[in-house]
């Protein structure tokens, strides 16, 4: 009996050792512990609503990996990336303990003749800090070398020294007019059932879109002047320069409900919803919707002070830098670039797929396989119900094929550039190339947008009215993009977009083995490029197929309102319910505010406002939702005004549209035109390239038409590649100095050098790769003995030793590695979608299955033993 005990109490302890952690790791673990001061403690528990319902979000994709909705995939592609993420997750916390300090003070600032106390400004800094926040709101710090002024920073800030976060990736977007919201501060329009606008609550944006937006796939009319890749073009452009991330959280906040699961507005869900006529057979009464993330320091701490006129309301933010400088190709950040650059090459060659190849031309890399597995799998492998997408510059690459087309069309078209510039100059370092690349490219991306895109957009009065010539770079024009452009005139292209994909042979005919597909049977879709034909005959579908028109009573067709993003399972999204509901989770003011704002008259009676919408029918059935002109959605409003003579939007896009693009330009010190920027045989050699050219020189096409943008027939409107003029590379070509002392040094380990003249000298600046810091001289100068100082060292940076903003999060162990580090989780947990923190599986500990494999063996043994024993006695 003696060692029946003993076992028996051995096997306890064992499986206590073995269970007690995975049913302990609890709230110290994810959360660390509280401190005691009453703010901290707020803000302790801020952290906890928002990283629980995190923490929520990402159990649930841990264990639906393989199986996922349209809402999810619309999820993935707009997946903000790291430092996004860590502003997000920081903005919802500073929101969030404001919120808690406002309930715990209402009633002193109730009866304070000085509400400003309840709340100080310092207190509010506090609160910034300790939320992570502040140090996205204060200024950058700036580089100060000669490279300053020639290239410009991987996140778009500095370009202006006295605002450094103008256009500056993960910065708030602009604001032209004051947001509404229902609260004054944060609350969509449309957020409380009963709140009225001019007497009236607002439509469901669902009933607009079925009543006034959607048409039937079979009756849309083709474009009779522009080809598809005139919508490719707009959509490609948009990747470039806006990227509004979404909350960081699919669970509210402080409930834990499920976005996907609840048809409640509880921050951050704020559903669609459906009326009962339209709902589908398993009787969902809503659409699920996420709000948008808020930028650092926004939100309702105005409010405090008893004042809505000053308030700071909520505003949202741009992942993306806001120029027009191809961070579809390079992405926004350094973290991004580094995954992007091949840094095994001397040539400043950028990522290509490792085992596939298009004719020999490149395709581009997957994602790491720690990304979400969000697209379609390779057709023919068993099991397979997901597989990677592709990485680029910007996340939603794979989306739709004409996306992933242009993106595979740049990324050759880079690393073309950079093995011509490097034979040109074979001093220059890869550093060097990859720099000058990049600025040649950004340089294309301005002149095919500005020359050829925008102009026949806005038709060529109201380009001449809104943008004009270039006249130099204007220090006060702020290029940050703004609210309303991003979340509305500039999705205007969503109407253009045709519902089926072309897919031409080498004579410009329908592929007798690609026929065309269904938009739906195409979003995320790799394969439908790797598989299908490779880039020739998508890029020949684009130029000689014409893109779709915009026609007020057939805005958008049913790929995009009844199947977008549509998997094996029979839910979908709504895409232009989700614009009309995403301008509202910004309150953005309504369409004749916008007019207002432009110059244009008020539309205040239904024969105003058939002046600006010629369809009478369109004009009652918007009139007969909204009941007032002054409650339409502006996207609604812009999208159905008559087209401008020449141009494919009415006056109020026009005018949005143009005064963005205006400030984009001139406020950007880096544009192509400014005299600093290139030499003026270099202007001259850029002004010759055309996106046609482009293609010639990445794709297997021997023919194209001189505009892409206008659809033409084949063969008659196209021309041979030989007489498609593009720029000559010799203008880049750099004589070394005759009479140079110095040379080159050797190359920095895990680092390089960019070379530029100071004070008509030569001069090394020298930079490390991410992950890594430098240490000795930045900037190295020729002078008459030779280099002024040795070259510095590249470091790696302990990233895990940063207590202050910690890599990982408190329930994950911080390993450095060279150049980076790992979050590790400890068995049974795994590591969540952000990659930081770690995730109960919902399985045994395997130390756990030993421990029950030891107890089996033991209570087996034991048991023989026993009967052993028995029998004998």
């Amino acid at each position: 009996m003696r060692a029946l005990a003993v076992l028996s109490v051995t096997l306890v302890m064992a499986c206590t050792e073995a269970f007690f952690p995975f049913i302990s790791r609890g709230k110290e673990l994810l959360w660390g512990k509280p401190e005691e001061s009453p703010v901290a403690s707020i803000l302790e528990e801020s952290k906890r609503l928002v990283d629980t319902a995190m923490y929520a979000t990402m159990q649930r994709n841990l264990k639906k990996r393989g199986i996922l909705s349209p809402a999810q995939l619309l999820s993935f592609s707009k997946l903000p990336e790291p430092t996004s993420r860590v502003i997000a997750r920081a903005a919802e916390i500073m929101q969030t303990s404001i919120q808690a300090m406002k309930r715990n003070v209402n009633l002193k600032t109730q009866q304070s003749q000085h509400p400003t106390d309840a709340l100080s400004e310092d207190l509010l800094s506090i609160i910034a800090n300790m939320s992570g926040c502040l140090p996205y709101m204060l200024p950058p710090k700036c580089p100060n070398t000669c490279l300053a002024n020639k290239y410009r920073l991987i996140t778009g800030a500095c370009s202006n020294r006295d605002h450094p976060r103008w256009g500056a990736s993960n910065t708030a977007l602009a604001r032209w007019l004051p947001p509404v919201y229902e609260d004054g501060f944060s609350q969509p329009r449309g957020w409380n059932p009963g709140f009225l606008y001019n007497g009236f609550p607002l439509p469901p944006v669902r009933e607009v879109t079925r009543h006034v937006i959607q048409v039937s796939n079979e009756v849309v009319t083709d474009d009779d002047r522009y080809s598809d890749l005139l919508m490719a073009w707009g959509q490609y452009i948009d990747h470039d320069i806006t990227f509004t991330p979404q909350s960081t959280s699919k669970a509210a906040f402080g409930g834990g409900a499920d976005c996907q699961m609840t048809c409640e507005n509880q921050n951050p869900c704020f559903p669609i919803q459906l009326p009962e006529e339209a709902r589908p057979a398993a009787g969902a009464a809503c659409l699920p919707f996420y709000r948008s993330s808020a930028a650092c320091g926004t939100g309702d701490q105005g409010a405090l002070f008893g004042n809505l006129s000053v308030a700071n309301p909520r505003q949202q933010m741009n992942g993306l830098t806001s120029f027009l400088d191809a961070s579809t190709v390079y992405g926004s950040s350094p973290a991004l670039e580094r995954q992007l650059r091949n840094w095994t090459s001397a040539e400043g060659l950028l990522r290509v797929h490792a085992r596939l190849r298009d004719s020999g031309r490149a395709y581009l890399p997957f994602a790491p396989p720690r990304a979400p597995a969000a697209c379609a799998p390779e057709p023919g492998i068993p099991g397979e119900t997901r597989g990677p997408c592709f990485l680029a510059g910007d996340g939603r690459a794979s989306e739709v094929p004409s996306l992933t087309a242009l993106h595979t069309l740049w990324l050759r078209e880079h690393n073309r550039l950079a093995a011509a510039l490097k034979t040109l100059n074979a001093h220059w370092s890869a550093d060097a190339v990859y720099q000058e690349a990049r600025k040649v490219v950004g340089a294309l991306h301005q002149i095919i947008t500005l020359r050829d895109y925008i102009p026949r957009i806005l038709g060529p009065e109201a380009f001449q009215q809104y943008v004009g010539p270039y006249e130099g770079y204007d220090s006060t024009a702020n290029p940050t993009v703004s609210n309303v452009f991003s979340t509305a005139a500039f999705r205007f292209g969503h109407a253009t977009i045709h519902p089926m994909v072309r897919r031409l042979d080498a004579s410009f005919q329908e592929h007798p083995d690609l026929p065309g597909l269904w938009l739906h049977e195409a979003f995320f879709s790799p394969w439908t490029l790797l598989r299908g034909g490779g880039l020739d005959p998508l890029i020949r579908g684009l130029l000689a197929r014409p893109a779709k028109l915009q026609v007020q009573d057939q805005l958008m067709n049913e790929e995009l309102t009844e199947r977008l993003f549509v998997l094996s399972n029979s839910s979908t999204l709504d895409l232009a319910s989700i614009n009309l509901q995403r301008g509202r989770d910004h309150g953005l003011p309504g369409y004749n505010e916008w007019r207002e704002f432009c110059g244009l008259p008020r539309l205040e009676t239904p024969a105003d406002l058939s002046t600006a919408i010629a369809s009478r029918s369109v004009a009652d059935k918007i009139l007969d939702l909204y009941k007032h002109p002054d409650n339409i959605d502006v996207w609604l409003g812009g999208l159905a005004e008559n087209f401008l003579p020449r141009a494919r939007t009415g006056p109020l896009f026009a005018c949005l549209i143009g005064k963005q693009m205006k400030a984009l330009r001139d406020g950007d010190w880096f544009w192509w035109e400014n005299s600093h920027i290139f030499t003026d045989a270099q202007r001259r050699e850029l002004e010759k390239h055309s996106l046609s050219r482009v293609i010639c020189d990445n794709t297997g096409l021997t023919r194209v038409p001189v505009d892409a943008f206008q659809v033409g027939k084949f063969p008659e409107d196209f021309e041979s590649c030989d007489s498609i003029p593009g720029m000559n590379l010799e203008a880049w070509r750099e004589t070394f100095p005759q009479d140079d002392k110095c040379g080159f040094p050797e190359s920095v380990e895990n680092g390089d050098f960019v070379h530029c003249e100071e004070s008509g000298r030569r001069v090394l600046v020298y930079s490390c790769r991410h992950g890594y810091e430098l240490q000795g001289q930045e900037q190295l100068t020729c002078t008459q003995e030779g280099w002024d100082f040795q070259p510095p060292l590249c470091k790696d940076v302990n990233e895990c030793a940063d207590g202050a903003h910690p890599p990982c999060h408190a329930s994950a162990r911080c390993r450095n590695t060279k150049g980076g580090f790992q979050c590790l989780c400890a068995d049974p947990y795994e590591l969540g979608d952000d990659g930081r923190t770690c995730i109960d599986s919902g399985r045994l500990p395997r130390a756990t299955w030993v421990s029950i494999s030891l107890a089996a063996l033991l209570i087996g043994g034991l048991a023989g033993l026993t009967s052993t024993v028995i029998c004998r006695w």
